[in-house]
Order: C-alpha cells, then structure tokens, then sequence
C-alpha cells in the first residue's frame, strides 16, 4: 500500500465539486471521451460479425492487436462513467495544492494511466478466448459454463466485496494509497485500475464468453458495473449478479446446447 509523504487536504464537499471549473471540464471532456466510445462501439457493432468472435482464428500479433484496441475503446465506454466519482474527487483534492505539477496534468496522468491498465487486460482477454473457441463445440459449451460458474462464485466472494468497497469509497481510496506529484499521479491511476480490474474480472469474462462481446452483452455488463459503483444496494447487485450467473452456469452445463442461444445476441446485434 503506497502511503503519503506528508498530510493532505480533504476533499471538499460535493457543492465545491460542482462548482470547480476545473473539475467541471474534466467530467465533461470524459463524457465526451465516454460518449465517443460509445458510437465506435455501436458503429462495430453494425458492421457484421467480428470474425474472432464467432470462429476459431490462430492468434496473431496483428490480431492481438486490433483485439486489444477494440477492447480498449469499449473499456473507455463501459468503465469511464462510473470512474467519474473518483477522478471527479481526485481533481478536487489537487485544489490548492502547492505542488509543481499542473492539476490538469496530474488528472490527465490519473485517467490515461486507468485506460491503459484496463486496455491491456485486453492481451489474456484475447489469448483466453482465442484458445475457448479451438475447443470442440461441446467443451466449448462446458467452457462457457465453467467461465459462469466461476463468474458467479467471484460475486459471492469476499475478494469481490473487498475490491468494490474500494471503488465505492473514493475518498477512502485517496486517503489511503495518496502520493503526491505526477508520479502519484501515475500510481493512483494504476492503482485504481487494479481494484476496478479486480472487481469486475468477472463480469468481463462473462461478457466475452457468454455473450461473445455483443452489443446487448455490453449494455448489460455496463448497467452492472454502474449499479454495483453508484447505486445505495451496489453490493446486493453483486450478490444478485453472483446468483445469475451460477444459475445461468449451471443450466447451460445441463443444456449445452443453449449457448448458441446466449451468444447469438452478438450476432442479433450486428
């Protein structure tokens, strides 16, 4: 756990968030950011289906890459909006602080840094999927419904619970893993992307396993995520979602044959 050089402001209370010019652009150029994700993740989505998505294709570097692109673009859309509280609150701390690093460089250091954490989680992403799909299709049924099952015991887990409580209290985070300077920045960023990643693995796997990245899949997992961060019973989400997915898992272990039926949801969408 990183530890602060030496005491830090509180964060100001909620009106001064609102009221801060600088704060008040950052969460409007990330919704801009966000919004933008979101139109090339609906423009993909009606160009025809993503050929790794849907068959089995020896991976490649040049694959892995435009893989890893496209992930990032739609982390950008799905993870952004409900980041906001916390890079909202993480550039209101920074007000008045004496130190040489200019405010919107530290948030934009932050921000870039979470991206990029969330960005290249899309390399095993890629890697796990390329071999699920190089199974027959009947293992490939039972792979997708180990990837629920385990989807659903991470839900129910204390881990989940640890993480989520992480993403859910951003002053807590900033007074407990504070460093000041870009270099703080940096690791703040870093570190936040990590509980996040830690707390929605989950999710994603689900999203890419069972709903083969598809449109409805995305807007799904997205709506999750948000109520699991933003909403009062975030943590009742993660229980309901947990016991879904056991159940979903379990039905198709017994029913293979309903996988077609939860991944042609991304073909739907095309």
């Amino acid at each position: 756990m990183l530890v602060s050089d030496r005491p830090r402001p509180a964060p100001p209370d909620p009106p001064v968030l609102v009221r801060d010019p600088t704060v008040r652009i950052t969460s409007i150029v990330l919704l801009l950011i966000a919004a933008a994700a979101w139109a090339d993740v609906i423009r993909s989505s009606r160009e025809g289906p993503d050929m790794m998505m849907t068959m089995f294709m020896p991976p490649t570097v040049a694959d892995a890459l435009v893989f890893v692109a496209s992930w990032g673009v739609m982390m950008a859309a799905m993870m952004l909006p409900s980041a906001l509280p916390m890079i909202r609150l993480y550039g209101a701390t920074l007000r008045g602080d004496a130190a040489t690093t200019p405010r919107a460089l530290a948030i934009a250091a932050f921000t870039l840094v979470y991206l990029a954490v969330w960005t290249a989680s899309g390399a095993p992403v890629y890697l796990a999927h390329t071999g699920l799909m190089a199974l027959s299709p009947r293992a490939f049924a039972y792979g997708v419904a180990t990837a629920l099952l385990a989807a659903g015991v991470f839900q129910l887990s204390s881990l989940k619970r640890r993480c989520l409580r992480v993403c859910r209290s951003p002053l807590g985070f900033l007074l407990g893993h504070w460093r000041a300077g870009l270099r703080g920045s940096l690791a703040l960023g870093g570190w936040h992307a990590l509980y996040c990643l830690g707390c929605c693995w989950a999710l994603m796997i689900v999203l890419v396993a069972a709903g083969a990245m598809g449109l409805a899949w995305v807007l799904l997992i997205t709506a999750v995520v948000a109520a699991e961060k933003l909403l009062p019973a975030g943590e009742w989400t993660a229980r309901v979602t947990g016991g879904a997915f056991l159940l979903l898992g379990t039905v198709v272990f017994l029913h293979p044959d309903l996988v077609t039926a939860l991944r042609a949801g991304h073909l739907m969408s095309m």
